[in-house]
Order: C-alpha cells, then sequence, then structure tokens
C-alpha cells in the first residue's frame, strides 16, 4: 500500500512538472516564431531586432517586450561635474588669442581651413552648454535601446579636433548603448594619424578601432569602409570634427526601436571656425534642395512647432550626421559605390530610404556641434566633374521623370557617363520602391511652393544703376559672406565687373545665373549688404522695389538700399526720398509683376 502511494505521488509530481512546463514550452516555440517572422518581414513597430538571431536573443526579445519602459537616460553626475568646469573654452565659449598668439595661427590654419591654435588651448573634454529644448531636460526614452557603432571618416583632420571627437561622443553616451567608434583614415598624410593614433586609441580606450584605407578613397567610400568593419546593431555617421552635447545618443537610437526602418538626425549646432564658439544654428527645419541640388532647407510644419522635443519628419538629410539601423542600411545596400568622393549621397540616401517604405526624422533633443570650415584645406582626390557624374547617378536611378527639371538646369549632365547602375536599379525593383512622384506628393509635398521645378520668370532684371552718380551695383563674382559695393557701369564701356542681376520671383535679389543673394542681417544705420546663399525664405533676403521713388526697400529691416559714390560703398539707410544716392534704375522691370506681387513699401 506504501509503495502505491509513492508510486502515485511520483506521477502526480511529473505530472505537475509537465504542466508547469508546458505553457512555457508553447510560449519558447511560438515567440521563437513570432521574432524569426518579424525579422524576416521588417518588425515594423516592434522593438528592434537583433542582427543576428540567436536562441538566447529570442528569450531576450521576449523579456525586453514584457518590461519595456520610458526611462531617463540622463547622467546627472556628469551632467554636474561639467557644469562646474571652468577654462579656455569651457561651456562652449569663445577662446579669443593675444596678439603674440595670432601671429602664430596662420600655420595651422592653412592646413586645417579653421583655428587649430585655437582647439589646442581647449581641454579635449572640454564641456558644452546645454541649449536645448527644456522639455528635452524631462524626456524619456525606452529602458531597451539598440546599441551603437559609431563611424568617422577623416582624412588630415587635426589631432586635438579629432581627440576631442571621441571624447565628446564616448563620455556623454551611456556606455551600455556605445558598442565601439570606427575612426577612418582615408589615406591621411599626417604621420601622427598613423601609428601614433592607433597606440594612443588602443592605450586610452577598449572600444575604439581605427581603420586605414589602402588609398585614397573619398568620403563616400571611406563611410562604407567603416560600416563594413561595424558590428553594432546602428551606424551612427558623423564628421571627423564634431562635439556631442549632453545626452545626444538616446534620443537618436529611440525611434529607431520603434522601427528599424527609422533614420534619425540629430540638430546640427555650429562650433565657430575662428573662437571655437559653440552655438545653436536654429531651432529645426526640414531638409530639402533646389533643382540644380543644392541643400535647402523647409520650415517646420505648424503640428511640429507645437511639440518642439519631438521627433519630425524631413524630406531630405544634410549628409554627414546621422543613425540608420545596420540591417536597414544594408537592406538599402549602404551607399551606391558608384558614388565617387563626395557629392549626391545624402540625396540617394533620402530618396531611396522613403521610397523603399522608410522614414526619416530629425531629432530635436540631440544635438551635434560641427565646425564648418571657412575653406577647404586639401584638395579634392577627383578627376573631372565627379560630382555632377554623382547627382546623375542619383537622377537616373531614382527621380524618374523628375530628372530632367535638373537637366534643365545643368545641361551638361545630359552628356556625362554615369556609369553602370544595373545593381542600383536592382535595389530599386527588390524593395519594391515607390515612384519620385509619390515621394514629391507624400513626402516634399510644400518643395515645389518655395522650389517649383519650373520657374517663374524674374520680375526685373539687368544692371543696377544709382542715380547720384553713373555707377552700378557690381558683386565681382565674390563668394558668400562678403560685401560689395558700386563701380562704373560695364555697360558704358567702363571696366569689368558682375553686374547683370536678377529680382527673381524668390522677391531676392541675385547675381544673373548664381544662387548667392543680397542679405542684410541687422537692422543699424549703414548696414552691410553681404551675398549669402539664397534661401528662397524672405527674411533678410526680401526686397520690394519702389516703382514710384525707384527705392530698393528690405522689409525686415525697414531701410533702403544706400551708397557712397565717392568709396563706392553699399550699406542700407532710413529710407529717403530724396536722396538720390537711394534711388536706382533697374535696366528691365515688369511693372506689373511688381506692383501687384510685391506691392509699395510703407
Amino acid at each position: 500500500m506504501r509503495r502505491n502511494s509513492i508510486t502515485f505521488l511520483k506521477y502526480v509530481v511529473v505530472a505537475i512538472i509537465i504542466l508547469a512546463l508546458c505553457p512555457l514550452a508553447i510560449k519558447f516555440l511560438m515567440g521563437g516564431k513570432r521574432i524569426e517572422e518579424e525579422y524576416v518581414d521588417a518588425g515594423r513597430g516592434m522593438p528592434f531586432a537583433p542582427r543576428i538571431q540567436r536562441d538566447s536573443d529570442v528569450v531576450q526579445m521576449n523579456q525586453k517586450s514584457t518590461e519595456r519602459k520610458k526611462i531617463d537616460w540622463h547622467d546627472y553626475k556628469k551632467i554636474a561635474e561639467e557644469a562646474a568646469k571652468t577654462g579656455p573654452g569651457e561651456q562652449g565659449a569663445a577662446v579669443f588669442l593675444t596678439s603674440d598668439e595670432e601671429k602664430q595661427k596662420d600655420e595651422l590654419y592653412k592646413v586645417n581651413g579653421f583655428n587649430a591654435y585655437v582647439s589646442d588651448k581647449i581641454s579635449l573634454h572640454r564641456s558644452l552648454q546645454d541649449i536645448r529644448h527644456p522639455d528635452c531636460k524631462s524626456k524619456k526614452y525606452w529602458n531597451h535601446l539598440p546599441n551603437v557603432s559609431i563611424v568617422v571618416p577623416f582624412h588630415n583632420e587635426h589631432w586635438t579636433t579629432l581627440l576631442r571627437l571621441v571624447y565628446s561622443v564616448t563620455e556623454r553616451a551611456p556606455k551600455e548603448l556605445l558598442h565601439e567608434v570606427i575612426l577612418v583614415d582615408d589615406y591621411s598624410t599626417k604621420k601622427f594619424l598613423k601609428g601614433e593614433l592607433d597606440e594612443y586609441m588602443a592605450k586610452h580606450f577598449n572600444n575604439v578601432k581605427v581603420v586605414h584605407a589602402e588609398k585614397r578613397e573619398g568620403l563616400i567610400r571611406t563611410r562604407l569602409l567603416g560600416a563594413k568593419h561595424a558590428t553594432g546593431e546602428v551606424l551612427l555617421f558623423l564628421d571627423s570634427h564634431v562635439e556631442a552635447n549632453v545626452n545626444y545618443l538616446p534620443p537618436l537610437l529611440d525611434p529607431i526601436a520603434e522601427d528599424y526602418r527609422t533614420v534619425v538626425c540629430p540638430f546640427i549646432d555650429v562650433i565657430d571656425f575662428e573662437n571655437f564658439a559653440y552655438r545653436a544654428q536654429d531651432e529645426g527645419a526640414r531638409g530639402a534642395f533646389d533643382w540644380e541640388f543644392f541643400y535647402k532647407r523647409l520650415p517646420l510644419l505648424p503640428e511640429d512647432l507645437e511639440h518642439p522635443a519631438e521627433p519630425f519628419r524631413s524630406p531630405v538629410m544634410a549628409g554627414g550626421l546621422f543613425a540608420i539601423s545596420t540591417r536597414w542600411f544594408w537592406e538599402l545596400g549602404g551607399y551606391d559605390p558608384g558614388l565617387d568622393i563626395w557629392g549626391g549621397e545624402q540625396y540617394e540616401l533620402s530618396f531611396k530610404l522613403w521610397q523603399c517604405g522608410g522614414t526619416m526624422v530629425d531629432a530635436p533633443c540631440s544635438r551635434i556641434g560641427h565646425i564648418y570650415r571657412k575653406f577647404a584645406p586639401f584638395p579634392n582626390p577627383g578627376v573631372g566633374d565627379f560630382v555632377g557624374r554623382n547627382y546623375k547617378r542619383v537622377a537616373e536611378v531614382w527621380m524618374d521623370e523628375y530628372a530632367q527639371y535638373l537637366y534643365d538646369r545643368r545641361p551638361h549632365y545630359k552628356n556625362i557617363d554615369a556609369g553602370d547602375l544595373t545593381e542600383q536599379k536592382a535595389v530599386r525593383d527588390r524593395l519594391k520602391c515607390k515612384p519620385f512622384k509619390w515621394f514629391m506628393d507624400e513626402v516634399a509635398f510644400d518643395l515645389v511652393k518655395v522650389y517649383p521645378p519650373v520657374e517663374p520668370p524674374p520680375m526685373a532684371w539687368g544692371e543696377i544703376r544709382n542715380a547720384a552718380a553713373d555707377l552700378c551695383i557690381d558683386t565681382k563674382f565674390k563668394g558668400g559672406d562678403q560685401n560689395f559695393g558700386v563701380e562704373p557701369c560695364v555697360k558704358d564701356g567702363k571696366g569689368g565687373g558682375e553686374q547683370e542681376f536678377e529680382f527673381s520671383w524668390h522677391k531676392d535679389i541675385r547675381p544673373k545665373k548664381r544662387t548667392v543673394c543680397f542679405d542684410v542681417s541687422t537692422s543699424v544705420q549703414k548696414a552691410p549688404v553681404i551675398l549669402f546663399n539664397c534661401h528662397g525664405m524672405g527674411g533678410n533676403q526680401r526686397w520690394k522695389i519702389n516703382p514710384r521713388t525707384k527705392q530698393l526697400y528690405h522689409p525686415i529691416s525697414a531701410q533702403c538700399l544706400d551708397c557712397d559714390t565717392g568709396n563706392k560703398e553699399l550699406f542700407m539707410n532710413p529710407c529717403d526720398e530724396t536722396k538720390d544716392t537711394q534711388k536706382w534704375k533697374v535696366e528691365n522691370i515688369n511693372q506689373t509683376a511688381i506692383i501687384h506681387e510685391w506691392g509699395l513699401p510703407r
């Protein structure tokens, strides 16, 4: 009897164990199937799918899905330590040189295109002001985020700017999210960027790799080289002269954790090339382009302005700084390897990610400062019009009938050999990508209002002659950020220069066939007029012709264009109808268009 009881109890125990384990086994098997299916069919709306699928991943992903919650990723101890720092450049402040130091900066300036002497005076661990919107400081992100490989291409980068980049991205990132930093050397000639750099990184970091190209590759293929060495779940591409600001990483990864086909760009702040002051560029705009493929910006939509800490959709990336899941990057074919050196890569990636089922957003709570060089310190290794060839490759693969608008403005592109496009067109076919018209209608829907494919004719054009003396406005083929004045008129047979202008339908004034515009950035008396890249958004570049008084009125400063005929200077002054120096004769005017479209100044 006792033996039977013991036997019975054994069966009961076994039965209980089986009953307990069955649901777990079923859940495990079903869960494994679900995760695997998500990995195959894209996993939209689910937690980030791992790069390599293993049994342990299935358990981990199931565990993560039940524990997902939003948390605060800020490192408050680090933030407090940085807030207490003082010294040259700390808190992102400008650094000014003494007169003796000014004499020593030139050699470093020539080889870098920025004031490297100032960079050397600043700590490699310098602090930055937190200039994010206040809402960012309380924003939370998913507790389970994918890890990241930061890919940094460089060629002959200055030592301290490169090291400051590495320290900023490593010290301001949660350790569990930063898988590795990959520095990709595009065949630099500076000796310290060879063995010395490798030794420094090996000594001071355990997650920083240095990869050296065997020949000069150019920016695009160097990025690709870095991506091929990366093993993280997300690729974060950065330029080699940037500094990451507080808590920059979670805002870039959070949208990707929601949908691996989302590409995320940080807000790009400005590090002054002269004094290394850190400042905001703006508080957000959507990336765009004109039909010559100049990068442009569109204003934020009203619904985006209502939520200043939330990511917003953007049609086109600026190019150098963005995060993309490794899986999505390679599903898209990476960068087109046929693109040479630089140029067009941001359009190629932006168009195909949107047309092939992805999304791109800018993350206002991720801010990274960038040094915009004063000039390019080294020549490009490309031969011929490599940028035009790149543009044609992008247009032929992704833009369909809209490519003609690019060719209308750049007719010589039609004769450029774009090379073999078979692989790129195969990517489009494989991913069943949408036509470019869909992109224009659904993503860049308001671009044509600012940059129409077929531009209306100018409202006025020709020389602009002053009434006080036979002198004409002359921009002398100058570039951006340069001022200009008046000179003897070319059409009078006196000298030469650049004296043909257009009053475009954007209501700006620009040298004929160029994309720099008259720009006034201050309202003070005798404010200078400079050339600045045309943006088509009015503001500093908005002008009105007064057909009655012949004045050129600048609404935002409420002043009129004036000149000193003796010194041949051009500037702004309070409007005075009696002053001949404020009266200008534009050679050709569509009077009806001027009166109807521009109206009269108040």
